[in-house]
């Protein structure tokens, strides 16, 4: 483990130049207008200035970063290049004679570390490629190309992928174990969990776990040109090409023009002369360069524009002279405000005469055919956490229910997994595991009866940004209807995926049908699941 570098606090956000009453603002309009921000750390100077993290959230917990994780790697990239083990202008081709020495391909030929680095490799694949199936370096080269390599601007996380799978070659070793000692330990982040591919290859451009303030010390380090108390971590030249303007997004169509520019795995956001480590559902790492001040957040949002604005009302104008209105006299509640975000919200425990009924009872439930078809099984994982994985679970089955001490033990298996869960039935959290997939999560359960019928199970894995809700109906013959939900919603993903589909087809017609398809969605990957209790 490494040796937990905290960042010093300031004593009030004043002391380093950030205002109270501005971040009372921001915290005021994340509760009000329910906007799913999981955690934030405000850092000013090198200081934090404010902290927050909404239970069951926690600065401890490793969170999922999905693309932040290509600023990692892009920092992975940089240190290696310092060492002499790979150049930015290498061709990719040259690491897998294994792969490419029969293929005859002059867009290949061209392809670079660089091209890579900048998401100008020309590469074309699917987003719905399924990452539970293959091999992922054969694919990669199996892909089809959209334009020669440098020609244009692209997002492929399949691009980082590729990265990682060159540091593995070069270095021989996994990519986290390289980083260890140079980045993870000088910057004090636990050794975390990345996500890999079948051979162990870091997936690069997701998949991977580290918490809020651990990705504030990537940004600070960056910001600081690859310096970090005091130890130049990542080579300053590298940094400062990484967080230039290195490619164009031509395809933008949100008018955002903080999603134009592009560095190496950073965008850039010229009105703030800063720049940014982004990934889905709202993770972000924001450097202010003209504030030496840095923002990051972790969050459940599918639109990552309402999220960014949001931040954006708020700073830089947050942003003020050392010592000026200090929070202790303007906003004393203001710590207060913050830290009560962790707690829990309680309510009175239900009972049911159903519970004797079903106790110690197996249900069967009917499998999905056309969801394990498409690749997508009904799992205690929302969908918006298998999306990426490797080892998806699924199918739901073998469930039941024991009621002990006022809490609910939940067991169920999916595929050759079993687990066990314990649910508060009083609005508090109650923590465990479960293993799904061949990854172990820590969760944190709660459950309610809603009728003497109905039993509401909530389960969410911690380092995630999902949720998943399971409204079961009972009946005294032994039937069972099992209601999915999720938090995001399947119905705010698809809405996302609607106004995405210029990614998977240029058509406006073909549009038109694929958004109609796309409306369809949540009624396809949660539906109502039927059992029986044996």
């Amino acid at each position: 483990m490494a040796d937990k570098f905290k960042l010093p606090r300031a004593a009030y956000p004043e002391e380093v130049g950030v205002s109270g009453a501005q971040i009372e603002k921001f915290f005021i309009d994340i509760e009000e207008n329910d906007v799913n921000i999981h955690s934030f750390i405000i850092l000013r100077h090198g200081k934090v200035a404010a902290e927050c993290y909404r239970a069951p959230f926690s600065a401890d917990k490793p969170h999922a970063l999905y693309s932040v994780s290509k600023t990692f790697t892009s920092a992975a990239v940089g240190i290696a290049v310092g060492e002499g083990l790979i150049a930015l202008d290498d061709k990719v081709k040259d690491f897998f004679p294994e792969y490419t020495q029969n293929l005859n391909d002059k867009k290949l030929d061209m392809l670079t570390v660089r091209h890579l680095l900048t998401m100008t490799s020309g590469k074309n694949p699917s987003l719905l490629d399924n990452k539970s199936k293959g091999h992922w370096i054969e694919s990669y080269f199996a892909f089809p190309w959209k334009s020669a390599p440098g020609e244009e601007f692209k997002y492929v996380s399949e691009n980082t992928f590729m990265l990682c799978a060159i540091l593995c070659k070069v270095t021989g070793e996994s990519v986290r174990d390289y980083l260890q000692p140079r980045l993870f330990e000088p910057l004090g982040i636990d050794y975390p969990t990345w996500e890999t591919d079948e051979n162990g290859v870091e997936a690069g451009g997701w998949g991977l776990y580290v918490t809020t303030e651990d990705i504030a010390k990537l940004m600070l380090c960056i910001h600081q040109n690859g310096v970090f108390n005091g130890k130049q971590v990542i080579p300053e030249d590298y940094v400062k090409d990484m967080t230039s303007f290195r490619a164009t997004n031509p395809e933008d169509e949100t008018e955002q023009e903080s999603f134009v520019n592009y560095g190496y795995c950073v965008w850039r956001n010229e009105a703030i002369n800063g720049y940014r480590a982004d990934g889905m559902f709202s993770q972000f790492g924001i450097v202010f360069g003209n504030h030496d001040a840095i923002i990051a957040v972790n969050s459940g949002i599918p639109m990552e524009q309402d999220c960014l604005d949001l931040i954006f009302k708020h700073f830089p104008n947050a942003f003020i002279d050392e010592g000026e209105n200090k929070s202790e006299e303007s906003v004393p509640e203001l710590k207060e405000r913050l830290k009560n975000a962790a707690l829990e919200t309680p309510f009175e425990a239900s009972v049911s005469p159903m519970a004797g009924f079903i106790e110690g009872k197996i249900i069967k439930f009917r499998k999905k055919i056309f969801l394990n078809l498409i690749g997508f099984p009904m799992s205690m994982l929302p969908l918006a956490i298998t999306f990426m994985t490797t080892d998806r679970a699924g199918n739901i089955d073998d469930m039941s229910f024991a009621f002990e001490d006022g809490a609910l033990y939940m067991s169920w298996r999916e595929g050759d997994e079993a687990n066990t869960v314990k649910a508060g039935m009083n609005g508090r959290y109650c923590y465990g595991n479960m293993t799904l997939g061949k990854v172990t999560y820590k969760v944190c359960c709660t459950a309610q009866w809603l009728s003497d019928e109905r039993l509401f199970v909530s389960v969410r894995p911690i380092e995630t940004i999902g949720k998943r809700m399971l409204d079961f109906s009972f009946n005294l013959n032994g039937k069972v209807v099992l209601t999915p939900s999720s938090d995001p919603s399947v119905k705010v993903i698809a809405d996302y995926l609607a106004k995405n589909v210029q990614e998977v087809a240029k058509s406006k017609p073909v549009q038109a049908i694929l958004r109609k398809i796309i409306s369809y969605f949540p009624q396809i990957v949660e539906p109502k699941h039927y059992g029986k209790i044996k």
